[in-house]
């Protein structure tokens, strides 16, 4: 691991045992004892000049890599001229620039609105509100497997971790989860055409056991689950639900926050299915990870309601709207797109190598630089916890960083712009973890039953 000279005294430990006193268990997924302090490009640093290969992104939050000179400079420029004036009360100007840049990059037809948010939670927050005040309905439909943020209202949208309803009941009401068709529910042998089939009939069982479909406001979606696992709903089974929809009344949304902005090689990951939403969350990479994200759908739905129903006090405010212009600047000049789609490629082959290599790799799926690696029990084709916690372990001892999702997949995202020589790096880091692990050499992380979801 290459080590960066630093002055700092304190180590990564000592930091974080200070931290411990102050800061609550509930607000950070815990896997590293690492405190990180800059990072540029796919390279983060951390306070004792540890580098490590970021595949991570922070959550898909840096498309563009860490510091990326151009949103740094739209940020500092910003900066020196305002900071903040609440977009609650006045327009500024780079929101005012955004606003129109996002509607016409919107997967949707016809004229187009937006509103503003801090996070990918409150734009799923905005969902539900337009969504229930245009149709006059109350039902949400979600699917488990989903994330789609903190607050109460995206929190009780989700289905990826107990943790996030335990103790905190009653959820938001009126919000009724089905089943994700993911590979694991699917039988052995099963086709993908019986697979489709079955799914969506448990899809429409609510309807037709105590759901009145005429009471639905939206279906919401994750056209590729992140969290759930870097999967991709079957495009059979997503033009069933959508025709469905269409049929009844109710608003097709779909959340972009992880998987949008290039991250799958095409600006919304929706846009791999041929099909347009009512409305769209986004977050995350929108400003390069500063916090602002985007509610953005057809413009009547955008009308059903009026001021104050979704303003706050910084949402849009100046230096994040700037990084969100820069932001898009990068990904069009740099054609960041382009880049996912070959960098994903060469991802693609390099898994499937090593899949056939090491009997412990299952699917591997990936949608540009955006992928999901299966760790299963080659005695059982289940996945193996234990497993994926040793080999992400090993790989952040090597020098980059990757976590784990439901338990055993590891989460392959890194920024948009890594170089192939980093990738090629961190292949080669990957590959050592996996033969270590063949050959029987790695052992758990002491605390391996705190880390992970």
């Amino acid at each position: 691991m290459l080590k960066t000279k630093l002055k700092q005294e304190k180590t990564n430990r000592d930091v974080l045992l200070e931290e411990e006193n102050a800061f609550a268990s509930a607000a950070r997924i815990k896997y590293y004892d690492i405190v990180l302090d800059h990072g540029r490009g796919a390279v983060v640093t951390d306070i004792e000049g540890n580098n490590y290969i970021d595949l991570l992104a922070s959550a898909s939050s840096t498309n563009t890599g860490h510091a990326h000179p151009r949103v740094v400079q739209a940020i500092q420029e910003q900066a020196a001229k305002m900071i903040q004036y609440t977009p609650a009360y006045f327009a500024n100007s780079q929101a005012a620039r955004l606003a129109p840049r996002l509607a016409e990059l919107a997967p949707i037809s016809g004229p187009v609105e937006m509103v503003w948010g801090n996070s990918g939670s409150d734009a799923n927050d905005a969902i539900i509100k337009f969504a229930r005040a245009y149709t006059g309905r109350q039902y949400i439909i979600s699917f488990t497997g989903a994330y789609h943020g903190s607050t109460y209202g995206s929190m009780s949208l989700s289905g990826v971790s107990l943790n996030m309803t335990r103790k905190m009941g009653p959820m938001l009401p009126g919000v009724v989860k089905v089943s994700f068709p993911s590979p694991w529910e699917r039988l052995t042998n099963e086709s993908d055409e019986a697979f489709v089939e079955r799914m969506f009939h448990q899809f429409m069982l609510p309807f037709e056991t105590y759901l009145p479909v005429d009471e639905v406001a939206a279906i919401l979606i994750e056209p590729i689950q992140g969290d759930g696992g870097i999967v991709k709903t079957p495009p059979a089974y997503m033009q069933k639900v959508y025709e469905f929809a269409k049929a009844n009344g109710i608003l097709f949304a779909v959340d972009e926050v992880n998987q949008g902005m290039g991250r799958t090689g095409k600006w919304w990951s929706i846009q791999h299915f041929g099909i347009e939403p009512d409305l769209m969350s986004v977050g995350k990479s929108l400003a390069s990870g500063m916090p602002l994200s985007a509610m953005i759908g057809r413009k009547e739905i955008l009308e059903s309601l009026g001021a104050p129903a979704n303003v706050y006090t910084t949402a849009g405010n100046p230096i994040t709207t700037a990084a969100a212009n820069a932001t898009l600047d990068v990904i069009q000049n740099e054609h960041l797109l382009e880049r996912s789609q070959r960098l994903g490629k060469k991802a693609a082959q390099f898994f499937k190598l090593e899949q056939q290599k090491y009997p412990f790799v299952g699917d591997v799926r990936m949608y540009g630089l955006d992928g999901g690696i299966d760790i299963v029990d080659p005695a059982t084709g289940k996945g193996d916890t234990e497993a994926t916690t040793k080999l992400m372990y090993r790989i952040f001892e090597l020098g980059a960083i990757i976590i784990s999702l439901r338990g055993s997949i590891l989460r392959f995202q890194p920024p948009l712009v890594i170089t192939e020589k980093e990738l090629d790096q961190a292949f080669a880091m990957i590959d050592q973890a996996f033969a270590e692990l063949a050959a029987g050499k790695l052992a758990a992380p002491a605390n391996a039953e705190e880390l992970g979801w």
